[in-house]
């Protein structure tokens, strides 16, 4: 079992920068690959970036490359999103998760444990 708590969320203008983070408790942490997805209002939730359990392998969505990277630290239990030169559209409730299967997913389905989330506004 693991739990899953972001932070870092909040509003940010247009070109700005915003640091996500992600605590997670249990000891498995390590060896899981970790998830960024956001929801925006009326859309569905989507795939934002991916990190396999010993940072060897990342994955990004094309909307944010360039711009948005992922990192964590097993020491901390924690998994960081730094994302930059932000844009109204990236606006939404962004979502930690933790996947138990092998390699690296971008569905939903395939990650098991979820934060509550935390909003991110970028205003124009």
């Amino acid at each position: 079992q693991v739990q899953l708590v972001e932070s870092g969320g909040g509003l940010v203008q247009a070109g700005g920068s915003l640091r996500l983070s992600c605590a997670a408790s249990g000891r498995a942490f390590t060896t899981y690959t970790m998830g960024w997805f956001r929801q925006a209002p009326g859309k569905e939730r989507e795939f934002v970036e991916a990190i396999s359990w010993n940072s060897g392998i990342t994955y990004y969505a094309d909307s944010v490359k360039g711009r948005f990277t992922i990192s964590r630290d097993n020491a901390k239990n924690t998994v960081y999103l730094q994302m930059s030169s932000l844009k109204p559209e990236d606006t939404a409730v962004y979502y930690c998760a933790a996947q138990r299967s092998p390699g690296i997913a971008t569905t939903l389905h395939e990650y098991a444990y979820w934060g509550q989330g935390t909003q991110v506004t970028v205003s124009s």
